[in-house]
């Protein structure tokens, strides 16, 4: 990758004057994003809510990151060198870039945020993702050397990760395990304020390094707005100039709204029940397919999705590269009563179905899979989880034996854009909760050679027959009821420029502008 060079502009006195009189002059530009659900941690090393991370965008920045169509650009980084038998990574970093509190970024903080993350007493729920490297090195204050412990072919797709940030080492310092309330970054805004289950807000950052990309707003807000009917509501009156998810059965409302813009484009958001694997009754592989065969896909995406979405066809979403389509799994309520009985269940069974998430669309969709699933004899009881309880419920707890989850609505983006992280993460059985997300509790012993093998090589026909190996196997164990791939569906006020939605239900708003 070639290095950015930046531009230098000197503006003259009297006309820095007149800016900053206009400046004060004009009223603030101040913008609400509406957003569904409350967050988990503003650590980005701490969580798995991609709405977190997005929002972290905000006022952290990693190594690299991703543009709007999902390639990767160098950003704190300016490029990066790999060794012949890739394990060793060196990469040039920007100078002369300093942290909202006025320290300096140099190759200290890079190494000091990948060991933080890496050691293991810090408990840190991103371990996974940085778990290949071995050491880190300072070669000069812009040069890093990151040695892994063995070959891992997606390695710069995991720094670039919205996981990936680089956090003021005086800030970790002094704040310890509560950095998680004091976000200190390098980017376009510094943090303002997280009130839990309300809202997060941050402000312009007039010290920002990059001056082409000084921000164009004075403020954003993210409130919490779980209900769909007033999330469209406040699109409507203007409260708010943004909101992802819409509400689905809202959307040909909201599109005739000449004040509006509908944004709807391909996601890679795989969303699946995982069924705990190591309990009864889903630890036996008919009563899995039977769940399969229980919900009519279609119909959910029809009904919960108002046809922005897609059913299932494999475990990784067809636009993550490496991605393996198969036949969706057939809506056949005849059969999954023949493979419960021979399961041993032909009256059914009780169990609980929990959402990961507890907005109207999630609400709908537990609601619709508990209907279906009654007709098979199957009685669920639902329960849409707060982000708290999600935490402590399903992401923490320590020991399978000790796991409640029966079966868990929940989406996943490959934020990397590369099949490793639509696997590894849910699938391999080192992710087991607290470890990562594979909360299925599953384990297949070859689905983890091919996850391993294939990060061994660069040889591209070798790791696709490696993925395509593991996703059927996956596919056919069926720990998950694989449902569908949803569209982003976002509305915009036509007022705001530069707020944009990625496939994996990201933000993008490093240009973003409120029109008078």
């Amino acid at each position: 990758m070639k290095p950015i060079y930046l531009r230098s502009a000197l503006l003259a006195p009297a006309l820095v004057a007149c800016l900053a009189f206009s400046h004060t002059a004009l009223a603030a530009k101040d913008v609400t994003v509406a957003v569904p659900y409350g967050f988990d941690s503003l650590d980005p090393y701490n969580t798995n809510s991609t709405q977190s991370q997005a929002v972290g965008k905000g006022w952290y920045e990693g190594l690299f990151m991703f543009d709007r169509d999902f390639k990767i650009h160098p950003l704190l980084a300016t490029g990066y060198e790999v060794s012949e038998d890739g394990l060793t990574y060196t990469l040039k970093l920007r100078q002369n870039v300093k942290f909202h509190d006025g320290t300096d970024f140099n190759a200290d903080a890079v190494k000091v945020n990948f060991e933080r993350v890496l050691n293991r007493s810090n408990a840190l729920g991103r371990y996974n993702q940085f778990k290949m490297i071995d050491k880190i090195e300072v070669i000069d204050p812009a040069t890093v050397k990151i040695t892994l412990k063995q070959p891992f072919s997606a390695f710069i797709n995991n720094l670039t990760h919205p996981s990936a940030m680089i956090i003021s080492p005086a800030a970790l310092e002094k704040y310890g395990k509560d950095i998680n309330l004091h976000p200190t970054g390098t980017g376009q805004y510094t943090f303002v304020e997280w009130n839990p289950g309300q809202n997060v807000k941050m402000k312009k950052f007039d010290g920002y390094w990059d001056k082409e990309h000084l921000a164009k707003v004075d403020s954003i807000n993210f409130r919490v707005v779980t209900d769909n009917n007033t999330r469209a509501a406040v699109m409507q009156t203007g409260e708010a100039q943004f909101t992802y998810p819409i509400p689905y059965e809202q959307a040909a409302v909201l599109k005739k709204n000449d004040k509006l813009d509908l944004l709807a484009e391909p996601s890679i958001i795989a969303r699946y029940i995982a069924m705990n694997n190591l309990a009864k009754p889903f630890d036996n592989p008919k009563v899995r397919e039977a769940m399969n065969y229980a919900i009519n896909k279609e119909a959910l995406n029809k009904v919960v999705f108002n046809g922005y979405a897609r059913v299932a066809e494999g475990v990784v979403p067809g636009k993550v590269e490496f991605s393996q389509k198969m036949a969706p799994w057939p809506y056949d309520p005849k059969k999954a009563r023949e493979l419960l009985a021979e399961a041993g269940y032909p009256q059914g069974f009780e169990t609980t179905l929990w959402s990961a998430y507890n907005d109207g669309t999630s609400v709908k969709a537990i609601q619709f899979i508990q209907q279906q699933l009654r007709q098979v004899g199957v009685k669920v009881s639902v329960e849409a989880l707060e982000a708290g309880q999600r935490v402590q419920r399903v992401e923490t707890v320590q020991k399978p034996e000790d796991a409640k989850v029966r079966m868990y609505y929940i989406g996943w983006s490959a934020s990397t854009g590369e099949a490793n992280w639509a696997l590894s993460p849910l699938l391999a059985s080192e992710s087991w909760a607290p470890t990562f997300g594979n909360y299925s509790y599953y384990k297949n012993e070859q689905v983890d050679k091919d996850l391993a093998d294939a990060l061994k090589t660069t040889d591209k026909a070798k790791k696709t027959e490696l993925y395509k190996d593991a996703q059927e196997r996956i596919y056919k164990d069926a720990p998950w009821i694989f449902l569908n791939t949803a569209d982003t569906v976002a509305a915009r006020s036509k007022k705001l420029e530069g707020f944009d939605m990625m496939p994996d239900a990201s933000y993008y708003f490093r240009d973003v502008n409120l029109k008078d």
